[in-house]
């Protein structure tokens, strides 16, 4: 009988404030969404435990903040991560515009502070826009030009694409660190 193993994995979560990372950590953690917009001072925590083959992968997702009056504090954020989710809005706003063209300053972090780990990218508030309008291929090409893992399209207020882009890198990382 094989015996079962546990798995640790930080995993940061970066992108412009107001972007919706909270919202999505809050969705996938408790299935809840909050309609009034919090801003994240420094980071917050999240814990969330799921088995994957009888193995325990107890996750701690941290949420950092993305207003830069704590750019200072960022490394040590993001010191011991396993993997990185970038984060940015889909709104056809400032908002989504510039956290569109900010996603090569978070990857940059990423690389500086945590060097090779996987990124991911969710594309979120797909509910505030017409999705048969979105650009997949812009998309696709930012996240082949950066090497990034996968895209998602995602809605913390809705949940599509919530569990399904959490549960890939999750189990991305359990098969890497599994068979080492």
């Amino acid at each position: 009988m094989k015996k079962s193993e546990e798995f640790r994995f930080k995993i940061v979560i970066v992108g412009d404030g107001a972007v919706g990372k909270t919202s999505l950590i809050k969705k996938f953690t408790k299935g809840t969404f909050e309609r009034d917009y919090v801003k994240t001072i420094g980071a917050q925590f999240s814990k969330y435990n799921k088995e994957i083959n009888g193995d325990l992968v107890r996750l701690l997702f941290w949420d950092i903040a993305g207003q830069d009056d704590f750019n200072f504090l960022h490394h040590l954020f993001y010191k011991e991560s396993r993997a990185a989710i970038i984060v940015y809005s889909l709104e056809e706003n400032e908002l989504g515009k510039n956290s569109f063209t900010h996603i090569k300053n978070w990857h940059e972090a990423i690389e500086q502070h945590c060097s090779n780990i996987p990124v991911v990218l969710f594309a979120n508030k797909i509910d505030l826009v017409d999705e048969e309008n979105l650009d997949a291929t812009k998309i696709q090409k930012l996240v082949d030009d950066n090497n990034f893992l996968k895209y998602f399209i995602t809605s913390a207020k809705t949940g599509q694409g919530v569990i399904e882009a959490f549960n890939a890198i999750i189990e991305h990382l359990y098969l890497r660190f599994k068979i080492l």
